[in-house]
């Protein structure tokens, strides 16, 4: 249960201030319903959540023990990286009203991005993959609520850069502790 609540915090924590929230923001201000983007966005949450819980616990699989937190400590600091990337996406000019368009970019965006490497570490840690995915989820597709509940605030949500700084920095400390302990340099 631990991997669930873990997974859905980090997730919905690490999605404010993102990229995909930025364009969900940006498509809701252009397009007149949000059900179809909630729908394709919720789509795009569900799949990779599972699909990065999945690949956390396959890859985990393969390792022996002892490989285990490197391969989270990599994990943590992918998201960290990711969290320190600035979250600049350019504002679509002419946006799509197409729902399979919005879910193939939400669905790419989202495969890559930090919460996602957050499911994964988890899932590989833990050894729950399904909770791990199942919390991801649930915070993806709060994450993607809670940027359509925000879209009149557009850019602002970008001033929220030093939160995620904040949240690369505990991310990089953790990787970095762990790949430590995993190495055996400190006990």
């Amino acid at each position: 249960m631990p991997s669930f609540l873990f997974s859905f915090a980090l997730v919905l924590l690490a999605s404010v201030g993102s990229r995909e929230q930025l364009l969900v923001g940006a498509l809701a201000r252009r397009l007149k319903g949000v059900g179809m983007l909630l729908s394709a966005g919720a789509l795009a949450a569900i799949l990779s959540a599972a699909f990065m819980a999945w690949a956390g616990a396959a890859m985990a699989a393969l390792l022996p023990a002892a490989a285990k937190p490197m391969l989270v400590a990599f994990a943590l600091g992918a998201a960290a990286l990711e969290l320190a990337w600035p979250a600049r996406p350019p504002s679509p000019a002419e946006p799509t009203r197409s729902a399979g368009a919005i879910f193939l970019v939400l669905l790419a965006r989202q495969l890559g991005d930090a919460p996602r490497f957050l499911v994964f570490a988890l899932a590989a840690a833990t050894g729950v993959p399904w909770l791990a995915g199942l919390g991801g989820a649930l915070g993806g597709v709060a994450a993607l609520a809670l940027a359509l509940g925000m879209a009149e605030l557009g850019p602002r949500l970008a001033g929220l850069r030093m939160g995620r700084m904040v949240l690369a920095a505990a991310m990089f400390a953790a990787a970095l502790y762990i790949g430590l302990l995993a190495r055996g340099i400190i006990n």
